[in-house]
């Protein structure tokens, strides 16, 4: 390696809302050493999620939260620079949990080789064949169960994962209605994502009766990525037996204070109906199956997916930011290097 700085964000203290500059600096450090069976990679992209918010909290989570006066958590893809390990060769291409830096040093063990790239970027194992594209795919056939002719709601719907969540509810047959806001967002929704359907939310006055509109029979599927106020108008419409897939709950990440919960929880217990969480990391051993579905639907021109990608590490804490202010479309991936 011919660097000498690594340039990192540390989580220098908790955030109280939308991370800042202070609370999450960029900061240069020295260039990590490997121990033995331990590797460095050069980080090419890494991938922005939401759930990352959360885990710069110190609230219980699916995983320890970040240590204070540590580097920010991501999952990442790069080059092997540096390798102490059997496992890995300089110049293999590493996927892993890495962060929000140019090179990450990390047990050869928790990284995972990428030996065929398919001839598709690098960028489609942070997106569709990544994370994204597996939570969609098991959190919807394994806990949505969809059936043919069934009504699936999608919040989030022309985000990287409820975007994905719809294609494959149209798939299996299900009739498929969009949760965005804007125009734009609404029309990509149903013109290039294909679903039946979408509601504005930004511009209905009574979500509740909007999405009774839109699916006079009831909610059969919900996906969940968004929370607070959407999730209570969901519920008054719900169908017997109905499921919500629960991925996310977005609207509640940057709250400075801790907002009532969903105030018609009833309606579960009136619809018979099922409101169950799911974490990606619990599927990790099936990702061959997922991966290897989600590769022929991509072949055969039936899933359509859309990254964007910022250039340069420097810009990683706005890109951030557009997670939760509504300027991305698709799946959100900062650039890093060549």
């Amino acid at each position: 390696m011919s660097a000498t700085v690594n340039r990192q964000y540390i989580l220098a203290s908790r955030p109280k809302a939308l991370p800042t500059p202070q609370e999450v600096p960029l900061v240069e450090s020295p260039m990590p050493v490997p121990a033995e069976g331990e590797i460095v990679i050069h980080n090419r992209y890494i991938s922005l999620d939401p759930a990352i918010r959360g885990w710069m909290s110190d609230v219980p989570n699916y995983i320890e939260p970040i240590p204070v006066g540590t580097k920010v958590w991501a999952t990442g893809i790069g080059v092997v620079v540096e390798s102490r390990s059997p496992d890995f060769a300089v110049g293999d291409i590493a996927l892993g949990m890495n962060a929000w830096e140019d090179y990450t040093c990390c047990d050869a063990a928790v990284a995972s080789k990428i030996e065929d790239t398919m001839g598709l970027p690098l960028t489609t194992f942070l997106s569709i064949l990544g994370a994204t594209g597996m939570t969609s795919y098991f959190g919807l056939l394994d806990v949505g169960k969809p059936q043919a002719g069934e009504t699936l709601l999608v919040s989030g719907a022309a985000g990287a994962v409820g975007s994905v969540v719809g294609q494959i509810g149209k798939l299996m047959g299900c009739r498929v209605i969009g949760l965005a806001g804007g125009e734009d967002k609404c029309r990509q929704v149903v013109d290039e994502f294909g679903f039946d359907d979408v509601i504005d939310y930004k511009a209905t006055t009574d979500l509740a009766v909007a999405i009774a509109q839109k699916c006079p029979d009831g909610v059969d599927i919900y996906w969940e990525n968004v929370g607070g106020d959407m999730l209570d108008a969901v519920l008054l419409n719900l169908a017997h037996r109905a499921r919500i897939v629960f991925c996310g709950w977005i609207a509640t990440y940057n709250d400075t204070e801790q907002r009532p919960g969903p105030k018609n929880l009833w309606q579960l217990l009136a619809k018979s109906a099922r409101f169950e969480g799911f974490v990606i990391k619990d599927y990790v051993e099936q990702f061959p199956e997922g991966i290897a579905a989600m590769g022929q639907w991509l072949a055969e021109g039936k899933i359509v997916y859309k990254e964007q990608v910022v250039e340069g590490l420097e810009n990683t804490l706005d890109a951030f930011h557009m997670l939760f202010d509504g300027r991305n479309t698709g799946k959100l991936i900062v650039k890093i290097s060549d």
